[in-house]
């Protein structure tokens, strides 16, 4: 029923924050570069709350906004946690970036190990696209690439799974980084 749809947009419209907002607290940013399956934003938004983020951060174009479905998902998560909607991901990038933030890119291409890289406060954490990763213009923007190593890596070559689900990857990652934070 696409007019009920409208409705719901219509009221997701008045939730999202404003990046300047969000960072004067200087607590942990997500920031997603492209994801389009709202179960798994939802996934996302209800997993960075419970790890203890301070914000989302999504794009307006080619990515799922707030939608009955992502509502859904999050599970009562989007009431706690801000989402911030921008027009350009690698601006907003810089603009954390100017408030002080460190970047973390997850990518599969990544020097640095999730459980063995060092995260200065305040921090972002970036998650590319299903499948896709993070844009090229975008892991520019980050000041450390990060990768989950995978035990099986190999399996590509037989047609395995070689990569997370990036709601499954954003949750290794956030929780590393709660770990990480509070002690």
């Amino acid at each position: 029923d696409l007019s009920h749809q409208g409705v719901v947009a219509f009221g997701a419209a008045e939730q999202y924050a404003t990046l300047d907002e969000t960072s004067a607290g200087g607590g942990l940013h997500v920031v997603l570069d492209g994801v389009e399956d709202p179960h798994n934003l939802g996934a996302i938004i209800r997993t960075a709350h419970a790890a203890g983020a301070a914000a989302i951060v999504i794009p307006e174009r080619r990515a799922v906004g707030l939608t009955e479905t992502v509502s859904r998902v999050a599970s009562g998560a989007l009431a706690y946690l801000p989402v911030v909607r921008v027009g350009n991901i690698n601006r907003a990038l810089e603009d954390l970036k100017k408030a002080g933030y460190w970047i973390y890119g997850l990518d599969e291409r990544g020097q640095e190990l999730y459980d063995q890289v060092e995260f200065t406060k305040p921090s972002a954490i970036v998650l590319g696209a299903e499948g896709k990763g993070l844009h090229e213009q975008t892991a520019k923007h980050c000041d450390f690439l990060v990768r989950i190593p995978m035990a099986g890596a190999d399996s590509r070559k037989a047609g395995g799974v070689a990569s997370l689900n990036v709601s499954v990857a954003a949750g290794v990652m956030l929780f590393e980084w709660k770990r990480r934070a509070s002690h």
